[in-house]
């Protein structure tokens, strides 16, 4: 399976990704929109990785290349391959498909629990009851035509959403290990100022082993569950 993982600035890989990527037996690429890599041909591409990033995704001005990229996903979800976007990735799918994407009203900085939303089809990916889970966001989106939610939190109302059988976008960041966590505080420490969803460099980066492996094997479930029919 060729995964090609879209990079919007070089301190947010893939964290946890890269190991299940590379134990699935997966030749992976990805495209450094911040470098201006040139996008691949959507046949050229079996699963798609959004990942996150600081800007927004109607920063067009200031990311030109943000347009092209949308256009690329979409492209990708019509082809009907396996998706997953993570925080600005989840926002790049709602808003590739004409949802709307602005600021929260509060940020979310830290280890906040998500709660999963049910509905009647058994089908979707199901998340625990509640799960702690690693946020750094400011924005959220309305859900995408055809979307349904699957998780939300006390303060950001559409934490996830799921559209077909294959389509995963998340707010929150599974995919989190020690490294990345503190390359993130680096990079965007000036964001860490007094809130009441917003924690402390210390505290952020004071997070179990436990937690991290929490994290990591729900990332797998999900990574699992839309690529199932592609392995």
């Amino acid at each position: 399976m060729r995964a090609l993982y879209l990079q919007h600035v070089p301190f947010e890989g893939l964290g946890s990704i890269e190991i299940w990527l590379q134990s699935a037996g997966c030749e992976i690429t990805n495209t450094r929109l911040y470098e201006s890599d040139e996008l691949p041909e959507v046949d050229e591409v079996d699963l798609l990785v959004i990942m996150g990033g600081p800007m927004s995704v109607n920063d067009t001005t200031d990311y030109p290349w943000l347009v092209k990229e949308k256009e690329f996903i979409k492209s990708v979800i019509d082809s009907g391959k396996p998706v997953l976007g993570i925080c600005l990735g989840a926002q790049l799918i709602a808003s590739s498909l004409g949802a709307d994407i602005y600021s929260n009203s509060v940020k979310e900085i830290g280890w906040f629990p998500i709660q999963a939303v049910r509905s009647d089809n058994k089908a979707l990916f199901q998340f625990p009851e509640e799960a702690v889970v690693f946020h750094w966001h400011g924005e959220t989106f309305d859900l995408p035509s055809g979307a349904t939610q699957i998780a939300a939190s006390k303060v950001c109302r559409n934490q996830a959403f799921q559209i077909g059988a294959n389509v995963i976008g998340l707010q929150f960041h599974l995919e989190t290990t020690p490294a990345s966590a503190q390359a993130i505080v680096e990079h965007c420490a000036a964001e860490l100022v007094d809130g009441e969803y917003i924690q402390t460099e210390t505290e952020i980066l004071a997070a179990s082993p436990e937690l991290y492996h929490s994290i990591n094997g729900l990332m797998e479930r999900v990574l699992e569950y839309i690529t199932r029919d592609n392995c």
